[in-house]
């Protein structure tokens, strides 16, 4: 006899975001990203583990890439990730708590997080 209840979990619906997230362009921008990156890359590992970030890099100028000496001179001027969510809030949440967002590494004014329709996923 059935209590009308099930033991099937329900697996919440994910989503797929894409946030870009421009440094800011002061003098001491690069010097405050240096300074907290241990930091930075810790909590993203961390939400990379739990199945949130799916990909992430720095995004560098022209110039890291087109010099024989690109790979000692990278210059970062953002980041960029892939995630997985339940909710727009919930990467939007991730995303304010970074210590490059409190410490004023990217441009709080030019962070950009939308939901991705993937066409193609060579992942």
């Amino acid at each position: 006899m059935s209590n009308g209840t099930t033991n099937a979990t329900t697996q919440q619906l994910r989503h797929t975001f894409i946030v870009y997230a421009p440094d800011m362009t002061d003098e001491g921008a690069f010097q405050r990203r240096l300074s907290v990156r241990e930091q930075h890359l810790n909590d993203a590992r961390l939400n990379s583990t739990a199945g949130t970030i799916k990909l992430a890099g720095a995004m560098l100028t022209p110039e890291s890439i087109e010099s024989p000496t690109a790979e000692k001179n990278l210059k970062m001027v953002g980041s960029v990730f892939i995630c997985e969510a339940e909710s727009l809030q919930h990467v939007r949440d991730l995303f304010t708590r970074d210590v490059y967002y409190t410490s004023g590494v990217w441009d709080q004014e030019k962070l950009v997080i939308r939901p991705l329709a993937v066409a193609i996923n060579n992942f």
